[in-house]
């Protein structure tokens, strides 16, 4: 299979929480780039294809668009910081 990522994801398992018009759901970062991450959550019903994702022991706080989904995983491609106000309403442009 060849890859179609950008850039290198690097595997690493941290908490972190898929943020949307005032509402918040954990998840589990499984691996991440510069341009995007591997999301895994209990249920990605309800979470909007755009959101803000915050993991605290990184300080990061990004605005993300989902590319994929599948029953617990959830690709993302990060956005510009400029996304971040659509991300935070949940609502798409």
């Amino acid at each position: 299979m060849e890859e179609k990522r950008e850039s290198l994801r690097t595997r690493v398992l941290k908490t972190g929480s898929i943020s949307f018009g005032g509402a918040a759901i954990s998840c589990t970062v499984r691996n991440i780039s510069a341009t995007g991450a591997l999301l895994e959550v209990e249920s990605p019903l309800g979470i909007p294809e755009r959101f803000i994702l915050v993991v605290p022991t990184d300080q990061i706080s990004r605005p993300c668009r989902t590319i994929w989904k599948s029953e617990r995983r959830i690709g993302v491609r990060f956005g510009r910081p400029r996304d971040a106000s659509e991300a935070l309403s949940g609502k798409a442009p």
